[in-house]
């Protein structure tokens, strides 16, 4: 199986000045060919420029600016002009589609934050001596960097990645033959209800506390926001004040710390749940629909009637900080890793239905408040939150119906 690894880099000072000027000068090559292919588009031309083309320019440009892009490595470059020519693929199969087609952007210095190394020996070199308890990568142009590595790489190194989040620098390992470590059988299976309430709640009556933590972090991004809002906006990097990079700064960090918090949670969670049961069902849950805003109702006198729109946005805020889409994919994959069964079902009703053997009435009286469930047919009464894990486990047919 595949699996990716990513660690903290620990570079010097001199290491992040080069490190950031090979982010400036990869986003500069994207920006370049961006307007490249902007200007052929522009003036109709019959010509079609593809990675190809651009690739094929590389030599030249390498030999005509030796010290903004002679000294990376090609083969980054080279995955820089594929990222670009991912991103019109994008565009074009959003047109074909009827999709709003988002046109791709040109990247600021702060935007760009990523460069892949796509060989593992090309530009750079995955040094893990297994006696040395110094681990290092090599990437050229930049030297040997120290690596906080926090455990051990299994598998075959493909692709190397740099990318900095905020003030920090990671290098991720993308990896293939990664052997599967089954664990021990446990004879429990469990269906998940994902909530707001409560993050999940199994079909045992389990509950996660949904530890909220933009929420909790609110009050002092607030403040930091309303610092940086004192600023103009759209002023480029080099010419923005000490005081103005102190301010973005500050909002990032805290925005950084709220996203390694809630990893950090889903982690733990999920395996959590990976340990405890064979077979997990959960929710297949469509939360780019969830989370969209209402349409709005115009009232025919050129205004509009009230559609909820302010409630709507403080339930869209708390189901994306609760995160539910990054925690199913970490637990699929560590479902698979460990051998495990996952199996996402249809979410619709799975909380409006009684999951009694003899009713399965499903009807929304059945739920009329956040905790209760009680069906209007049967009369059966149970946590709503357990409710909706029990159907999704019946659905998946991991649990029996309730006697």
């Amino acid at each position: 199986m595949n699996r990716a690894y990513k660690f903290l880099l620990r570079p010097t000072k001199r290491q992040q000045a080069v490190l950031t000027q090979m982010l400036r000068d990869h986003c500069s090559l994207y920006n370049g060919a961006l307007q490249e292919r902007r200007d052929a588009y522009a003036h109709a031309s019959k010509t079609k420029i593809k990675y190809g083309n651009q690739s094929a320019q590389l030599k030249d440009i390498r030999a005509f600016d030796p010290e903004r892009q002679g000294r990376w490595s090609f083969s980054s470059q080279q995955a820089t002009l594929r990222r670009l020519d991912e991103a019109f693929q994008a565009f074009f199969r959003r047109v074909k589609a009827g999709q709003k087609p988002g046109y791709p952007r040109f990247k600021g210095a702060g935007h760009f934050d990523t460069v892949v190394f796509p060989k593992d020996g090309d530009g750079c070199r995955w040094d893990s001596t297994p006696n040395d308890p110094v681990t290092r990568v090599r990437l050229q142009g930049v030297g040997h960097v120290r690596v906080h590595q926090h455990r051990s790489v299994k598998g075959h190194v493909k692709t190397i990645s740099v990318k900095r989040e905020g003030a920090r620098w990671y290098v991720v390992l993308a990896c293939d033959r990664v052997p599967v470590e089954q664990l021990e059988p446990t004879g429990r299976v469990a269906g998940v209800d994902m909530g707001v309430a409560s993050f999940l709640t199994t079909s045992e009556g389990e509950h996660v506390d949904n530890p909220r933590f933009l929420t909790s972090c609110a009050e002092k991004l607030a403040a930091a926001q309303r610092d940086l809002d004192k600023f103009p906006k759209r002023v480029k990097a080099r010419n923005r004040t000490r005081k103005h990079r102190k301010a973005q700064e500050r909002v990032s960090k805290l925005y950084a710390k709220v996203r390694r918090q809630r990893l950090d949670h889903h982690h733990k969670t999920a395996l959590d749940l990976v340990r405890r049961f064979d077979a997990i069902a959960h929710e297949r849950l469509n939360i780019a629909g969830m989370t969209k805003s209402p349409a709005p109702k115009p009232d025919g006198e050129g205004g509009h009637l009230p559609n909820g729109a302010a409630a709507k946005a403080g339930l869209n805020r708390s189901v994306l900080d609760a995160g539910w889409g990054v925690f199913l994919e970490i637990l699929a994959y560590k479902a698979g890793s460990a051998g495990r069964e996952l199996i996402p079902v249809d979410a619709r009703n799975t909380s409006r239905t009684c999951p009694r053997e003899a009713c399965g009435h499903t009807s929304a009286d059945n739920r009329k408040t956040q905790e209760k469930f009680r069906c209007m047919r049967c009369g059966y009464t149970e946590h709503a939150d357990r409710v909706g894990a029990l159907n999704v486990g019946i659905r998946a047919g991991l649990v029996l119906p309730v006697a």
